[in-house]
């Protein structure tokens, strides 16, 4: 997947591309917050530092990618709308799950888990781009906002 654009503005030229790296056989559709965790596990774990990513769905939730959102520390990440939403514009996504790990091993979501949750949904909604789960990675468990009705 290839996606270029080229702007021009008083003589000086902007490009931003979208390229894809590894060509390697998408999982097919992940419609349970378990096939997704599942998806994701390996790359959230075991980390000891906090990560927030999104996964970019086409409209038969088939993921067209992972982007990694914020590294942050042992017990949060930043997270700004602007950079969840920067690579599903670009790659032309119809939806997001977002998804964190939480290096302690837990996976209930913090009070500042919901209000993230919350802001993104009302990006994504405003973008027509909606956030349909935001799923925590513990140690051997995951927390679906939206099976907990949190979303």
């Amino acid at each position: 997947m290839e996606n270029i654009y080229l702007r021009e503005f008083q003589g000086v030229k902007y490009r931003t591309m979208l390229v894809r790296e590894d060509a390697s056989v998408s999982p097919g559709p992940l419609k349970r917050a378990e096939l997704v965790y599942q998806y994701i596990r390996s790359g959230l774990e075991n980390r000891d530092q906090e990560c927030f990513v999104s996964i970019l769905f086409n409209s038969q939730m088939v993921p067209l990618g992972v982007s990694l959102v914020s590294v942050g520390r042992l017990n949060c990440a930043t997270v700004e709308p602007r950079e969840v939403f920067k690579t599903a514009i670009i790659a032309s996504a119809a939806s997001l799950i977002v998804a964190h790990n939480h290096p302690s091993g837990d996976c209930k979501p913090s009070q500042d888990d919901i209000h993230i949750t919350t802001s993104l949904k009302e990006a994504g909604d405003m973008l027509q781009i909606p956030i349909l789960d935001h799923i925590i990675v513990g140690r051997d468990c995951f927390y679906s906002m939206k099976e907990h009705e949190e979303i």
